[in-house]
């Protein structure tokens, strides 16, 4: 594998100092503590739990409090908060802040999904600038001297954009740093992301770096990014599925220090190994681990020679034991196989109309009725 290198290029987020301008991005179902610790053993940068609801946080949720939980190795810890209501979202951010959970704080508003947005949350909500206003700023102050980003998408549609808008908000608000994911809610994760919109969010947004997401398969992408948008940093998400790597090799592109990478077969190998460990340790049951990982096979072994059998082995397995004997049976001298391996992973899909609130076009403030619907619009799971 070749990979590009840039300058040596640091970020700060609030009083954290990153080693290397990336971050984890926030993903339902994959970004809690294994994979977290898995992606920080290769190389370096902020690494965000998946998205915790705040209605579920303040009620204290069983599952909600196990996911906000890190490993004594993570520092510094980041929580990504999801809401919709002002009040409940300070009262999560009060919660976690009082308590010590963690040392930095994320706004979802770009999750796409049609049970959030049909309800105004996620990519809908910064449509309604008042209330996303509102909710930034109180999210700020609650936070207090933890820093607190947001992290959004384009808009809801070619038709209905806030980044701009949105970004001079939350500027205006204090964060610590905006996220653009250069989509629309409508094109989901379907065709290229616009990185030109990053560049116009940095040129709008001056007092706080701007960070890029979408479309970062490699650290080529990453470095060709911040070069084309003068982003600060960069947020990678489906990239990393099957490639906890990804991030030793984003590490090196950008000068700092991060684990070898020399992608062989029996490399990867022992990086699904671990992530399987991992997980075992984090739901503390070996079966619920070894099937916690089966949806990460595919991406692994993408474009390595790994026979069907296995793959379907590994993706029914129940225990390390089985896992160890399946692995074993591969060529571990197996070379990286290169473009077979690369390009996409995880959602793509095609443009499909947001499922958004009654009305909720109509304008950018919040009608009386869409208030009383909101009170319920929170998921009463976190996760996604």
């Amino acid at each position: 594998m070749t990979v590009a290198t840039a300058s040596a290029r640091t970020l700060n987020i609030g009083p954290i100092a990153l080693d290397v301008p990336v971050v984890l991005a926030p993903m339902a179902g994959i970004t809690n503590t294994a994979f977290r610790r898995l992606c920080r053993e290769y190389g370096a940068g902020l690494y965000v739990s998946e998205m915790i609801t705040s209605r579920a946080l303040v009620e204290r949720n069983e599952t909600t409090m196990r996911l906000i939980r890190h490993h004594e190795s993570e520092t510094p810890r980041s929580i990504q908060l999801y809401g919709v209501d002002p009040h409940t979202i300070s009262e999560a951010v009060r919660i976690i802040v009082a308590e010590d959970h963690a040392d930095h704080i994320d706004l979802n508003f770009g999750c796409p999904v049609p049970k959030v947005t049909r309800k105004g949350g996620g990519a809908a909500l910064p449509w309604k600038s008042t209330l996303f206003s509102q909710i930034v700023t109180q999210a700020v102050k609650a936070a207090g001297d933890v820093p607190l980003t947001i992290k959004m998408r384009k808009g809801i549609d070619p038709d209905h954009l806030t980044f701009l808008d949105a970004g001079r908000a939350a500027e205006d608000a204090g964060v610590s740093a905006i996220a653009l994911h250069a989509r629309t809610a409508s094109e989901f994760y379907s065709g290229f992301a616009d990185w030109n919109a990053i560049g116009e969010l940095k040129q709008a947004v001056t007092s706080v770096p701007v960070l890029g997401n979408g479309d970062i398969w490699s650290a080529d992408d990453a470095v060709r990014m911040m070069q084309q948008t003068d982003c600060d940093g960069v947020v990678v998400g489906r990239g990393c599925l099957g490639r906890p790597w990804l991030f030793g090799e984003l590490a090196a592109a950008f000068g700092a220090e991060s684990h070898p990478v020399d992608a062989t077969l029996g490399f990867v190998a022992d990086a699904f190994r671990r992530h399987a460990e991992l997980l075992v340790d984090f739901y503390e049951d070996e079966g619920r681990g070894c099937r916690d990982v089966r949806k990460h096979v595919a991406w692994y072994f993408k474009g390595y020679p790994v026979g069907g059998d296995i793959r379907t082995g590994l993706a029914t397995a129940s225990s390390l034991a089985e896992i160890d004997d399946l692995l074993g049976q591969l060529d571990h001298t197996a070379p990286y196989p290169g473009a077979d391996a690369e390009g996409q992973r995880g959602r793509s899909g095609r443009p499909k109309r947001p499922a958004l609130p009654d009305k909720w076009l109509e304008s950018r403030e919040l009608a009386a009725s869409a208030s009383e619907m909101m009170r319920g619009a929170e998921i009463e799971n976190s996760g996604g």
